[in-house]
């Protein structure tokens, strides 16, 4: 549903969301109960067009990329959402000191600007041509197709590398369909009696499947770590949390806050350029090791000097870089590669299934962190440390004992890691539809010549 609305919704919900923020950046002072009501509406709604958008943007961006660069796409993501962090950040510090309401009228006003942006874009997106091939229309995925990869119209029918990309895309349609006849047929069901949302019920409940159980797991727990590795916290909270570390003033608390998102930022770049170069696991593993080390030093350094902090000023500055370290740690491993590695293990008829759960995985837990970190201070800043701590020392242990190593691997050998042969099934599946849709023989006509 997702992949079939997505270049509809995304225009959609632009207006709406700018709309808002105008109004939130421009109001005056109305009847206060009906101001309260609006208000909180319009927080609720501008979290839903968010996440709407934060949701089909990246599966839009990976149906029209090219295969050889999807990957690094998916890691540019992250580069993106925590550019977008910073420049937020830096604008909300550098207009805190404004008189009045402006202060904080400012950085959301501004926020209009990359909406009108992206709402003015849309318009101009080509469809997705994977969306296109599962609908039949291939001479409209053709075009568009061509549209994307800068061809010439006059060329579309006889440019061999369309052609293929073209027939891959409808082998992998036609993949997505079999299997799901073949899956409903081997528990006595027929995939065209089931409609609506028991349709869509079954879909899903396959991902909980056995031979697809311990991928659902990896996809799931990636997003775990992730967000319980601490990061949000920082970013949410961290002029809270870098009080509580013994440092004062609102100049030096947000400027310590603001480079966490600057370090990260950097960090991300070796990640995107050489991720495949590194691999997966072991990016997870060290990474890992540095936040939970990192977390490790603040926790014990707030227990020992909490309450005494202006003389022990070296803990304190040793703490900020623990801090730094734990970021840029989280940059090249849990950053980018959590929103690589889902895309990876599961097979291909499962892929989006299994993606789109992840990421429900990753804005739950994200939503927890929010809620039980500012809790976790006023209780005891020292445990909330050591609780990421302890969350990165178990993120080790999976990522050593669980995770497979999923640059350059073949299907047969992921399927080895998981005790399955579903990765196996959709291969041979998709030689036959290959060879059935012409794949194959263009192939070897290309070979040949």
């Amino acid at each position: 549903m997702c992949c079939i609305l997505h270049r509809l919704v995304l225009p959609m919900c632009c207006p709406e969301f700018q709309a808002h923020l105008y109004w939130q950046s421009h109001r005056r002072n109305w009847c206060w109960s009906l101001e309260v009501c609006f208000e909180q509406f319009v927080a609720l709604y501008i979290v839903y067009q968010c996440s709407l958008n934060s949701m089909l943007s990246p599966l839009y961006m990976a149906e029209i990329s090219p295969p050889e660069v999807r990957g690094s796409l998916m890691a540019l993501e992250q580069f993106a959402i925590v550019l977008g962090v910073v420049f937020g950040f830096w604008t909300g510090y550098f207009t805190r000191a404004i008189p009045g309401s402006w202060s904080w009228r400012i950085p959301l006003g501004i926020q209009i600007i990359p909406g009108i942006i992206l709402a003015l874009g849309c318009i101009f997106l080509p469809p997705s041509p994977r969306l296109l091939v599962a609908r039949g229309r291939f001479e409209e995925a053709l075009q568009s197709l061509g549209r994307l990869r800068a061809r010439p119209p006059s060329t579309l029918a006889t440019d061999p590398l369309l052609q293929i990309e073209l027939l891959e895309m409808r082998v992998e349609a036609a993949v997505i369909q079999r299997t799901l006849e073949l899956d409903s047929m081997a528990h006595g069901q027929h995939v065209h009696e089931a409609r609506g949302i028991r349709r869509e019920l079954y879909d899903w409940a396959r991902l909980l499947q056995y031979k697809y159980r311990d991928r659902t797991a990896i996809g799931v727990l990636m997003m775990v770590f992730q967000q319980w590795s601490g990061i949000n916290a920082l970013l949410y909270y961290g002029p809270t949390l870098v009080q509580s570390i013994g440092l004062h003033g609102d100049k030096v608390t947000l400027l310590v806050s603001g480079g966490i998102g600057i370090v990260q930022l950097f960090a991300v770049m070796p990640a995107i350029m050489y991720i495949d170069q590194w691999g997966r696991r072991p990016l997870l593993r060290y990474g890992a090791v540095a936040m939970g080390f990192a977390h490790f030093v603040i926790a014990i350094f707030v227990r020992l000097f909490q309450d005494d902090w202006s003389a022990h000023t070296t803990a304190a500055w040793t703490s900020v870089g623990a801090i730094y370290l734990f970021t840029a740690a989280y940059g090249v491993s849990f950053g980018p590669i959590g929103w690589v590695l889902p895309s990876e293990v599961f097979p291909l008829s499962m892929r989006s299934k299994g993606v789109a759960l992840s990421t429900a995985s990753n804005w739950l837990n994200n939503f927890l962190i929010g809620l039980v970190t500012p809790l976790l201070m006023e209780v005891s800043p020292s445990s909330t440390f050591l609780i990421f701590s302890v969350a990165c020392f178990l993120a080790y242990l999976w990522s050593t004992y669980r995770v497979p190593e999923t640059a350059n691997v073949s299907l047969e050998e992921i399927d080895a890691v998981f005790r399955s042969s579903a990765g196996q099934e959709t291969a041979r599946l998709k030689q036959q539809i290959e060879h059935d849709v012409g794949l194959s023989t263009l192939i070897e006509e290309l070979h040949t010549e």
